[in-house]
């Protein structure tokens, strides 16, 4: 699928409000000029990068598992891409549309 991921693999991202209001942290990266999902290839990246996005004050964040299929057409769907980040919240790879192409 790409040089990190491979199809139907389970990725960490941070979710705010767990629970019946919760939605996928997004992000904003103003020098490429787009909102993103930071994704991440283990829960302990996730975890140590937790403290560098940008969050609101009040709010509950938790680290979650999603089947990167799911996150991507969830992506899609928000006009959002997928970063791959790992631990110092370093772009690995950017991910653009469903993880898993439909033949023609």
């Amino acid at each position: 699928m790409t040089e990190l991921i491979e199809e139907d693999q389970w990725v960490w991202i941070v979710v705010q409000d767990p629970g019946q209001n919760e939605q996928v942290l997004g992000q904003r990266d103003e020098e490429r000029d787009e909102t993103f999902i930071p994704t991440f290839l283990t829960r302990e990246e996730a975890l140590q990068c937790l403290n560098l996005l940008v969050r609101d004050k009040g709010r509950k964040y938790e680290v979650q598992a999603i089947q990167i299929e799911e996150l991507s057409r969830q992506a899609t769907k928000k006009g959002l891409v997928l970063f791959v980040l790992n631990g110092s919240g370093e772009l690995m790879e950017t991910l653009r549309g469903p993880a898993k192409q439909t033949p023609a």
